[in-house]
């Protein structure tokens, strides 16, 4: 297993669509086992192949819910179903969203309260998870990832602006950046 670099926003890979998975090998295997090691390794609640540089519809993800429920698992070729996402604007606290790929920023991102989750484990065997709160957030925020779309891209103006200006400040948005986890310090 490797902890591998995180791609940052601005490299192509983050910006289309992710390629179906066809074989499901040894290869696909490490790839996963290094998905879960970068994703802990970050820490992160969820990661998604593009995110280091492999253009492939997977993502892993974990998290424990406020019942102390741990979900842990790996979603390949998954297709995603959501309900309508509510009205308004979004929360500055409730639905304030990070990204592994636009590093050490947060900003509020209305989400649907409730995702369908249809994908297929290592082994090619199909399966169905109903998400609800977080959970959702995370599918919903990985699945864009497989389709070429960061949080950053669904913003309301004032907080694409903002983020837009963070990311000119940190010279993001061209090719070939990245940050390795437990190695670099992004706090600054």
């Amino acid at each position: 297993m490797a902890v591998r670099p995180i791609v940052i926003s601005g490299d192509p890979v983050l910006h289309s669509p992710a390629k179906p998975v066809t074989r499901f090998d040894s290869a696909l295997r490490d790839l996963v086992r290094d998905l879960y090691e970068t994703m802990d390794e970050a820490p992160g609640v969820g990661l998604a192949a593009p995110q280091v540089g492999v253009p492939l519809r997977i993502f892993t993800y974990s998290y424990t819910d406020d019942d102390d429920h741990p979900w842990r698992g790996v979603a390949i070729n998954p297709e995603l179903l959501i309900s309508p996402v509510p009205a308004g604007a979004a929360d500055d606290d409730a639905d304030v969203e990070g990204c592994l790929s636009f590093p050490g920023e947060r900003f509020p991102l209305r989400r649907s309260p409730f995702a369908l989750l249809r994908a297929h484990d290592i082994d090619d065997n199909p399966f169905e998870l109903a998400a609800h709160g977080w959970l959702a957030r995370i599918f919903q925020h990985e699945f864009d990832h497989l389709n070429g779309t960061l949080y950053v891209d669904r913003l309301g103006h004032s907080d694409a602006k903002a983020a837009a200006k963070v990311a000119r400040k940190r010279g993001w948005g061209v090719p070939g950046l990245s940050w390795m986890p437990g190695v670099d310090n992004l706090e600054d």
